[in-house]
């Protein structure tokens, strides 16, 4: 009779059909530690079942692109005989049960990915979404779930010594019991010393290198594949623990190993560990790996092969090295204090081939485990929605007042709190840090800068999934363009609810859907990214909330910055006021945090106009002729004359015309909008016209305060400084509730 029992498959999280599939491909029953292996391969998180035929739709090539997803990063051609890597992962569930590790070794992980490329790590971002602050009920958790997360990216960030220059924070009540840490990594290496994860070379060296192995993460990868429940406390031990100083040495000594020609492959043990690191190398180059766990260097006594080959302790790394020059591998990690183990050899039959002490304990073949693991297409209705299409009749009792409650809320108040946390200036190349449009990075090797923005709009995607995501695309486009840079790539991050259930799977169908028709539009190609699902808890999943982070080109130059500069500059709203009814407002800030709903559809978006007015605003920056510069997306008007105005307390007088509302007016979220101030107008509207974009002359800035008329009727006008304050303090405050 079998060890394994039904209720050990179902705790392995495998189906009967799944199980079935495994019995047949070994020709027998599986032992315990290769059920262990299959059950980690095979989780959403490892194998990305539910999602894989659908992402073939994204577009994934371009001139740029040097590698596209398939390794542990994209990889682009940024010119003068270099590149960048880059990536954006999840690190959600370990967040909510542990945050500040959950974060921390999420920072790690994808620092990892980067560097097994061949790259020097050299700026961070991050997407962060939480449950509201003063929930009357989930707020103290949220708070501490909040405090925590931050305090983990901002600690080994600055310990690994890697700058944080940008992101996002939003808050709404579907994150309560599901916060998403999402995180962005970029590297620079020359274009002719990239790394791939292959174990090449029949009879070469397989090598562990980095920390100790211990029980910390074990069924870390299993774990983000499953909703939430009662019993998620528990689950503590799944979550691994982060030392940033140990990765800064494993850096640079992987680095300096791969500069001596003898590294042939190499991959970061990240989630599932060694299982994932050994099957995945094997699996991409075609050939077998064969290990003994007795040469595995461990930090406690007595762990069995089932733990360690699913331990998920962090700092690790797999290297293939050329047969013979083992010893130049051993010198460099020993001089930098690190482990360094030969623990087996590629061999010729694909097989993963797992002994401990002499005696096989897994024997699989390796692209069973990665490359030929189980795909569903899932069944998918309609997108899950519970907002209605129709809107609430109402007028605002104060529009003034409204003002004052967006730039208190959560999503828009200054993140002042939690960026000051982040050293994102270390390495000396940051340009453009948090609080702008787009953070930019210069590569001192070359003329050339990057610009990097991160984006996400739950609302937009909870009301329609598909131009939500096309919205995504646009908005994270017009933030690079609106420092002057060229969009070139994407990454993206794809958290979703259970695909199982059809009205979720949809969701995802949809959103990969748009977000292929708005990439091949604009030219930036998805070169890899990440895929979390089941983020529910209790069976009430987030919102869907695909996160993008593109990347942009430009030449090094001062960044023009949202802040306006002096008195008596003119003030060009580039794109036009943009139209807005009842039906394309329920998605916007001023519906959630005014009229606390929910309705209707996002913004219309014409890609190609929008499209026309990022040519434009990179030609009036790229030629000088703006002084400020920031596009208009959450808040609308309003809030983005308020933003240009905090930096250095440079108000404006605002006169228009249009036959809007005013509460349309001020604060629909139309998108292809960017505020521009100018000391001479006219060459701005001369390039808008080139492009066949309509720019309007607005009004001209002026000290300390923000006033604004339409057709001479006063909807705005207030103190710079009184604003600022609110919006300055506003964390802070929900913090301390």
């Amino acid at each position: 009779m079998s060890a394994i029992t039904p209720d050990l498959i179902a705790a392995h999280q495998l189906t009967e059909g799944e199980y079935e599939k495994i019995v047949s491909l070994l020709g027998r029953e599986p032992t315990y530690t290769e059920l262990g292996i299959f059950s980690v391969m095979w989780s959403e998180h490892c194998s990305y079942k539910s999602s894989r035929i659908h992402l073939k739709k994204l577009p994934t090539r371009g001139k740029l692109v040097l590698q596209g997803p398939g390794e542990n990063a994209g990889i682009i051609d940024i010119g003068d005989g270099y590149a960048i890597a880059f990536k954006i992962e999840s690190h959600n569930h370990p967040s909510f049960i542990e945050p500040f590790q959950g974060a921390t070794t999420g920072v790690g992980g994808i620092l990892r990915d980067i560097f097994t490329m061949g790259a020097r790590p050299i700026a961070v971002m991050d997407a962060l979404r939480f449950g509201p602050l003063d929930d009357p009920e989930c707020g103290a958790r949220n708070r501490r779930i909040v405090e925590g997360v931050v305090a983990g990216i901002a600690h080994y960030g600055n310990c690994f010594g890697v700058p944080t220059v940008g992101g996002e924070t939003k808050f709404d009540p579907c994150y309560n019991g599901n916060p998403l840490v999402n995180v962005f990594a970029l590297g620079v290496f020359p274009k002719d010393k990239i790394f791939y994860g292959k174990a090449t070379g029949v009879g070469n060296p397989v090598i562990y290198v980095g920390a100790k192995t211990g029980r910390d993460g074990i069924h870390g990868a299993s774990m983000a594949s499953a909703e939430f429940t009662e019993e998620s406390k528990q689950k503590r031990p799944n979550v691994q623990v982060g030392d940033p100083f140990l990765e800064k040495l494993l850096l640079e000594a992987c680095l300096e190993a791969m500069q001596t020609g003898a590294v042939v492959g190499i991959q970061d043990m990240g989630a599932a560990g060694l299982t994932c690191s050994t099957c995945e190398m094997g699996s991409r180059a075609g050939t077998g790996i064969e290990i003994d766990l007795m040469h595995v260097p461990q930090r406690e006594t007595g762990m069995t092969p089932y733990e360690i080959m699913l331990s998920e302790s962090q700092e690790r790394m797999l290297l293939v090295a050329e047969k013979g020059r083992e010893d130049e591998i051993f010198r460099i990690f020993q001089k930098w204090g690190l482990d360094a183990a030969v623990i087996g050899q590629v061999t010729a039959d694909g097989m993963l081939r797992v002994k401990d002490h002499g005696k096989v304990v897994a024997e699989i073949p390796n692209r069973a485990l990665a490359d030929e693991a189980p795909v569903y297409d899932r069944p998918h209705t309609t997108p899950h929605r519970k907002a209605p299409m129709g809107g609430p009749e109402f007028a605002s009792q104060d529009l003034q007042q409204d003002l004052i409650a967006l730039l208190s809320s959560g999503d828009l108040c200054s993140k002042r709190w939690i960026w000051e946390q982040y050293d994102y200036l270390v390495r000396s190349n940051t340009l453009e840090g948090p609080g702008g449009d787009a953070a930019i990075i210069r590569i001192k090797e070359t003329g050339t800068s990057i610009a990097m923005a991160l984006d996400g709009n739950e609302r937009y995607c909870y009301l329609s999934p598909r131009e939500g995501a096309k919205l995504i695309i646009a908005e994270c486009c017009r933030n690079l363009s609106t420092v002057g840079a060229q969009p070139v790539a994407t990454t993206n991050n794809l958290n979703f609810g259970n695909p199982e259930r059809p009205e979720i799977m949809a969701q995802l169908v949809e959103a990969i859907e748009g977000m292929a028709e708005a990439c091949s539009f604009f030219e930036t190609p998805i070169t890899g990214g990440n895929v979390s699902l089941y983020n529910e808890t209790l069976g009430e999943g987030i919102h869907p909330t695909p996160v993008v982070g593109i990347v942009g080109l430009l030449k090094t130059m001062k960044p023009a910055g949202i802040g306006f500069k002096a008195p008596g500059r003119s003030i060009v709203l580039l794109g036009g006021l943009g139209s807005c009814d009842l039906t394309h407002f329920g998605g916007t800030q001023y519906a959630k945090v005014v009229l606390k709903q929910l309705w209707g559809m996002p913004p219309v978006l014409d890609m190609d106009y929008e499209k026309r007015v990022q040519a434009a605003i990179r030609d009036v920056v790229r030629q000088g002729l703006a002084d400020a510069a920031h596009d208009l997306s959450d808040g609308g008007l309003a809030v983005a004359l308020a933003e240009c105005g905090f930096p250095h307390g440079v108000g404006a007088e605002i006169d228009l015309d249009s036959d809007l509302r005013p509460e349309f007016l001020l604060y629909h979220e139309g998108p292809s909008r960017i505020l521009v101030s100018a000391e001479d107008a006219g060459p701005v509207l001369s390039v808008a016209a080139s492009q066949g974009v309509e720019a309007l002359v607005i009004g001209r800035t002026i000290p300390g305060r923000i006033v604004v008329k339409n057709r001479g009727r006063a909807l705005l006008d207030c103190g710079i400084d009184d604003l600022r304050t609110r919006w300055n303090t506003a964390l802070e405050t929900l913090l301390r509730a």
